[in-house]
């Protein structure tokens, strides 16, 4: 696959979708995004955004804040 030409805002959309993501996340997250952007003739903004929001929906791992002693409150 060649690589993907991103302006700065879409590099910059790219990484701030994977900020969220565990350490371990992150390699598998950017293939997929790299492969599903490959797929589109045309990259803006918009598309980026979408694709990494679909990509990152499958990668993240909400915390379990429903149970255990994680409020500082008890």
């Amino acid at each position: 696959m060649p690589p993907l030409a991103l302006s700065d805002e879409q590099l910059d959309i790219v990484m701030a979708a994977c900020r969220p993501l565990a350490p371990h996340q992150r390699n598998a997250f950017m293939t997929d995004v790299a492969n599903a952007l490959a797929g589109h003739q045309e990259l803006g903004p918009g598309v980026v955004s979408r694709v990494c929001r679909d990509v990152q929906r499958r990668h993240f791992d909400a915390p379990d804040l429903g149970h255990g002693d994680h409020s500082k409150y008890r």
